[in-house]
């Protein structure tokens, strides 16, 4: 019988807590193992952990690669497959390999074949892909069922993308909601692998199939998703979540971290538009009516949650094209004097370049110290020192490098007015000071689908492991 099976068999609302172990906010980072094993030692129903987000940027969405490096990804899902089959329990992972396309499902599945054949374990696994056909949105743009993420015209926002744009993402994916989980468990596997999901997915799917309030089950996820990081101070360590039919207590696996009703309620706010309403595929958790209650000074209680059920499910969906070949430029000024006008520098040296490069390239400034990462006034910016990290597009590398590194010479010499020493404008933290940094790529698409059903999107599948013959 499989852990999925035999949890379903064995558990239902009503009876004992639903003990939830959310071992990784960031699977392939470096899950904290004595704090895992702390919530190994109190035999959590099943363990869940989130590999992936839209935060790394469109890189890894674009070139399919995986954020974590793939050694840290190997330690972490043996260190978390071997407590799910010790305790026989299910394994629950979602946004496999960072952001959740195929390449990324597969990569993910493989390494875990790797470390199922390594620990001589036979598993049923289940898998769910998140890939969207580029047919089927640009069908949903022709019918105006694709829509920006926030309806208000005001905010920034991604316009929706010409077919064109939809058709040039090299990945788009949607992210799959509980119901899809719930499918893809009643399949009974050991271990569910998904890609592209909503991070609440993970830990509320299993308890809905047992019958928990769907409030309580999504509220507990969204906060026990990021592990401790609802704590003080905030963590890396295992969570665990008990849930009861009217609430659910929160328990950091580090003994020195807290689950406060502050920190507890903040976070449950975390990355939110509006910080009451958590925008679901199957409708909307409202937090309004919330409330966070201590239970000793490590411990907080939670209840209150409601959950408004839209009448058809929503998608959100994210694609991430080819920008071209970038190189970037670092070096630091301390001029007071080409500090108050490296703008004009800037394009000055621009305007001496271009003629000197056959084709098109790009250089964007990002200047820190003058508001490279929060725009700053003139009265506030640094007048001791400024870094330049000056970014090259082009459609080749060798454009892209070259660019790069006649504007560091025609810049390192530029006579700007008033300038006192002709020795160098730059100062180079190492040699050569221009990097070749690959493919730069951009989100096309991060946007609301409309009118689709799960199922006509998300491709299930079973694998089923023999211990010696583990295969992706």
């Amino acid at each position: 019988m499989s852990a999925v099976a035999r949890l379903l068999q064995t558990h239902r609302a009503g009876g004992e807590r639903l003990r939830v172990l959310s071992a990784s906010g960031q699977l392939g980072f470096g899950i904290v193992a004595a704090s895992l094993e702390r919530g190994l030692a109190r035999r959590p129903h099943f363990i869940g952990c989130d590999m992936g987000s839209i935060d790394p940027g469109p890189y890894f969405l674009g070139s399919g690669q995986m954020a974590a490096p793939r050694a840290m990804v190997r330690r972490d899902l043996e260190l978390v497959l071997r407590g799910a089959r010790e305790l026989d329990v299910p394994l629950i992972i979602g946004s496999a390999g960072t952001a959740g396309a195929k390449p990324h499902l597969q990569a993910t599945l493989a390494l875990l074949a790797e470390v199922a054949r390594d620990l001589r374990v036979s598993i049923k696994v289940a898998t769910v892909a998140s890939d969207v056909s580029a047919d089927l949105l640009v069908q949903a743009r022709e019918q105006g069922r694709l829509r920006a993420l926030d309806p208000d015209p005001s905010s920034l926002q991604l316009p929706v993308p010409s077919a064109e744009r939809l058709r040039a993402c090299s990945h788009r994916v949607a992210q799959c909601g509980t119901d899809t989980f719930m499918a893809a468990l009643q399949s009974h596997p050991d271990v569910l692998i998904a890609g592209r999901a909503c991070d609440t997915a993970i830990f509320a799917a299993l308890p809905l199939m047992l019958g928990y309030d769907k409030a309580l089950a999504l509220h507990m996820a969204k906060i026990v998703e990021c592990t401790s990081l609802c704590c003080e101070p905030g963590g890396r360590d295992a969570m665990l979540a008990e849930l009861g039919l009217e609430d659910f207590i929160l328990e950091s696996m580090n003994p020195a971290l807290k689950a406060t009703p502050s920190s507890v309620a903040a976070h449950a706010m975390y990355e939110q538009a509006n910080p009451w309403l958590v925008e679901e595929p199957e409708g909307v958790l409202d937090l309004r009516h919330a409330t966070y209650e201590a239970v000793d000074e490590r411990r907080t209680r939670v209840c209150g949650a409601r959950f408004d059920a839209r009448e058809q499910p929503t998608l959100k969906v994210e694609g991430a094209a080819r920008v071209g070949a970038r190189a970037v430029l670092i070096a630091g000024v301390s001029d007071p004097l080409l500090m108050s006008q490296l703008d004009e520098v800037l394009a000055a040296v621009e305007a001496r370049v271009r003629p000197l490069l056959a084709g098109e390239w790009q250089m964007i400034p990002h200047v820190y110290g003058q508001g490279a990462v929060l725009p700053l006034p003139l009265a506030k910016r640094s007048a001791h020192e400024v870094g330049l990290v000056l970014e090259f597009l082009a459609d080749d590398m060798e454009l892209a490098h070259t660019a790069a590194s006649v504007f560091k010479q025609n810049l390192l010499h530029h006579g700007f007015p008033n300038r006192l020493c002709t020795g160098g404008n730059l100062a180079f933290a190492f040699t050569p000071s221009e990097l070749e940094a690959g493919i730069s790529y951009r989100f096309e698409l991060y946007h609301v689908l409309e009118g689709v059903k799960p199922e006509e999107v998300f491709v299930h599948e079973v694998h089923d492991w023999v211990a010696a013959e583990a295969h992706a």
